[in-house]
């Protein structure tokens, strides 16, 4: 137990309805990777105020963590069901949804965080992700162009979008986005492509 964590605790003693320290405490566990802990304060922090949505969305992020995606979407839409414009739920639940297969729900999240947030260049990549999972490989060229144009550097979306044109039978135009990855991630050097 870290210093940190001690001091918590004790404070926890001394104010046991606080449910800030709760919450401080479970961001601990999560950061040391104590994801079961984590989500045990972030429980108390729902208990002692209902309405917290950070509280729901971070117990969801621990839930995730823990490939408990089932209880993560539960407690991202919770989060949302408070504050409806939380892009950073819509993002999380969209890829919760995503690892268990459910490709329209997550592009319907990824969706709503662009409605929220046009800029948002992980929602472009991600939803151009679900739709290449789908085969639908000219509209997640749409999203992964949007994603590069928000952030130029983004290897994977290059990567990404030069898979969905090979897909498409388009060689000479994913070589150049496949290559463009390799030379802003060398990781992806190692690969075979």
């Amino acid at each position: 137990m870290t210093v940190t964590q001690n001091n918590l605790y004790a404070l926890i003693e001394r104010d046991p309805e606080s449910d800030a320290i709760y919450y401080a405490r479970g961001l601990a566990k999560k950061a040391l990777g104590d994801h079961q802990g984590a989500i045990a304060d972030y429980s108390k922090v729902i208990e002692l105020n209902p309405q917290d949505a950070a509280a729901y969305y971070a117990r969801g992020s621990a839930k995730s963590n823990s490939n408990n995606y089932e209880g993560a979407i539960e407690d991202y839409s919770e989060a949302i069901k408070i504050n409806d414009r939380d892009d950073a739920a819509h993002y999380a639940r969209g890829l919760a949804k995503k690892a268990l297969g459910d490709y329209r729900g997550a592009i319907a999240d990824y969706s709503r965080v662009i409605e929220i947030d046009s800029e948002y260049a992980a929602a472009y990549y991600a939803r151009g992700s679900a739709k290449s999972d789908l085969k639908e490989y000219e509209s997640a060229i749409e999203d992964y162009n949007e994603a590069i144009e928000l952030n130029p550097q983004d290897a994977a979306a290059y990567h990404a979008r030069g898979l969905a044109k090979k897909a498409l039978g388009e060689h000479q135009a994913a070589q150049e986005d496949l290559s463009t990855a390799k030379r802003l991630d060398t990781r992806l050097n190692k690969q075979k492509l």
